[in-house]
């Protein structure tokens, strides 16, 4: 990934996060809203992909691969530990496929994405409450997982 590139979604993603911090300002809901967004703009991408709509499709996985990107630029690894090493190899193979799937069109590729979204997404809501009772105590507890 180039230089340029890092710097215009780690700008992306600062401006998401601003914004989305005005109107929540629980960390755990705004990366529960980050993979919700990230599922739905694969979901857009399949379907502009079907359609042959190749530069919408585009758009939309590049948008995907920016949320991944801010999720794991974010990560805590230091208070995460192992759990975190593994969500960044994870967002990484994520990006990798993205990239991969917009290349050749391939709609299952783009349904693998989804699935390990929806799995990260799964277990980020099942810690929902237990995550922010956590964060008010000890505020690198949130950030370790994302």
């Amino acid at each position: 990934m180039n230089k340029g590139y890092a710097a215009g979604v780690v700008k992306q993603y600062e401006q998401v996060a601003t914004q989305t911090a005005a109107v929540c300002d629980n960390p755990h809901r705004l990366v529960t809203l980050l993979l919700e967004g990230a599922i739905d703009g694969l979901a857009l991408a399949k379907g502009h992909a079907a359609r042959n709509v190749f530069h919408k499709k585009g758009r939309h996985i590049h948008s995907v691969m920016a949320i991944v990107d801010g999720l794991r630029m974010n990560l805590n690894k230091e208070a995460g530990g192992e759990i975190a090493q593994n969500l960044d190899q994870l967002y990484d193979y994520m990006n990798r496929r993205l990239l991969e799937a917009n290349l050749k069109n391939d709609p299952s590729m783009m349904d693998e994405v989804i699935a390990l979204l929806n799995e990260i997404k799964s277990g980020w809501v099942a810690i929902g409450g237990d995550a922010n009772t956590a964060n008010k105590a000890d505020s690198g507890t949130v950030n370790a997982s994302q």
